[in-house]
């Protein structure tokens, strides 16, 4: 948790001819903010990122993040460097501008508004967690060393 915007970077940094979209919670931008300065700071124009911003730690039981309604991605992508930065909180607007914002060079940063899940804490502890875990971790490494070699 906290590092698809870091690894998306990479992919798009190794193959630049591909553009490459990285879906990231809230939650996790916090993990990692100084990502927004280093995707900026990379120069790749083949990167967009997108914040799904529910206010929640969804993934471990919707547990609200700090600043919860008052956390601004738009305004930090902004202050970080990026030109071009969207928010939006309706469907429909978003809907509309979504072929404009895959069509230009990047990097991009668009927030989306969005519901907070339902589900509540996951219910298991670390050792059946990481069982779990292990061939889902194991099958995503193996994906992007290949997407890093441009095999995906």
């Amino acid at each position: 948790m906290g590092h698809a915007a870091d690894f998306a970077l990479g992919v798009a940094l190794a193959q630049p001819q591909r553009k490459v979209v990285c879906l990231n919670g809230d939650g996790s931008m916090l993990m990692s903010l100084g990502t927004l300065v280093t995707i900026v700071a990379s120069g790749a124009t083949n990167f967009v990122l997108f914040v799904l911003q529910n206010d929640t730690y969804e993934l471990t039981g919707n547990q609200a993040i700090p600043g919860a309604g008052r956390v601004d991605f738009a305004a930090m992508a902004r202050a970080a460097g990026f030109s071009r930065v969207h928010a939006f909180a309706d469907a429909t607007a978003y809907e509309t501008a979504l072929p404009f914002i895959l069509e230009g060079v990047g990097p991009v940063c668009v927030t989306l508004r969005v519901e907070p899940g339902a589900e509540g804490p996951l219910g298991r502890g670390p050792r059946e967690a990481a069982a779990y875990l292990r061939p889902s971790l194991a099958e995503s490494a193996r994906r992007l060393r290949r997407a890093l070699i441009g095999l995906e």
